[in-house]
């Protein structure tokens, strides 16, 4: 593992891991994979505790978190929209500082970035983003480690993203570039991700020798590219938006004919829930180019070393 520590440190944002910690995390996961397949259980966190914290509702964060949790020896305390309405029955400082004097971390699943930057304001113990409307960093840190398994490597891969340019897109787009991928972003006018998150990754990609891109042809984006990842089309909170978006992003559909112009070994990746036959369709999601199920699966061993690493 490379050198280095974490330890208190908050994680809302890819951007909160320099190049060599991003490796370190993964370098971490891929050990402790392997360690779990050989029946092994590390208790690092052993007496450690962590607040999930979730305005949105979840299956893969938040199985994920407390199974990666009790499998390093800690435990987790689910708090659910019910129990806390955060900034209704109290304020979000108040919850940051009644739980640093009871947990070691929190976890936060929720609609606004700015709730999670405050918490983590007011917290004397590291905050993990969960998911928040601007990036969804823990989903990124097992994309590119199912990509780096896959492909023994990530510097000069290209990934072509399809779809919104949504909270995945941002994360994706910032871990991609600071690693020396390609990452080309097709998305229908109007929909492209946050003009300061292309900034941030387009500087990053300046000092590792990737390259970033924004186009409107879906095509364009699948040609060539090492891997092809997707999302739906509306998220939690857009519900309002699905019927327009629906119209919107059809020619965005990830299907057979465009998987077809990739290269033939192409990765097809979605962070799940998928809506098939959207954004997305059967016959892709689970033929043989899908590793969809793998980054379901990294979600776990990505997180586990992000705990260790932070609450350890």
């Amino acid at each position: 593992m490379r050198p280095g520590t974490l330890r208190g440190r908050d994680f809302l944002s890819m951007d909160d891991l320099s190049v060599d910690e991003l490796w370190m995390v993964l370098d971490l996961a891929l050990d402790l994979k392997k360690r779990l397949k050989a029946g092994e259980h590390p208790r690092l966190l052993e007496g450690k505790s962590l607040a999930m914290i979730f305005e949105k509702p979840s299956l893969r964060t938040r199985v994920t978190f407390e199974v990666g949790m009790w499998q390093l020896g800690g435990t987790t305390v689910y708090l659910a929209p019910q129990d806390v309405q955060l900034g209704v029955r109290e304020s979000v400082a108040d919850v940051a500082r009644n739980l640093t004097r009871w947990v070691d971390g929190i976890a936060a699943r929720t609609f606004r970035h700015t709730t999670v930057e405050e918490l983590a304001e007011h917290a004397e113990i590291p905050v993990i983003n969960a998911l928040s409307d601007l990036e969804h960093p823990c989903q990124v840190l097992a994309d590119l480690l199912t990509i780096y398994e896959k492909r023994r490597r990530l510097e000069g891969l290209r990934i072509a993203w399809i779809g919104d340019g949504n909270n995945v897109c941002h994360s994706l787009l910032l871990g991609a570039a600071k690693l020396g991928m390609h990452i080309i972003v097709a998305t229908p006018e109007g929909y492209a991700p946050r003009g300061e998150v292309v900034e941030r990754a387009k500087a990053h990609a300046a000092r590792s020798g990737g390259h970033v891109q924004l186009t409107h042809d879906p095509r364009e984006a699948a040609s060539g590219a090492d891997a092809i990842y997707t999302d739906v089309w509306a998220s939690m909170g857009q519900e309002a938006e699905r019927e327009v978006r629906a119209q919107v992003f059809r020619p965005y559909q990830v299907n057979r004919d465009l998987v077809a112009l990739a290269r033939e070994d192409v990765l097809v990746m979605h962070c799940l829930p998928a809506h098939r036959g959207e954004e997305i369709t059967d016959d892709v999601l689970d033929g043989p180019h899908s590793v969809v199920l793998d980054e379901a699966e990294n979600r776990l061993h990505a997180q586990k070393a992000l705990l260790a690493l932070l609450l350890r």
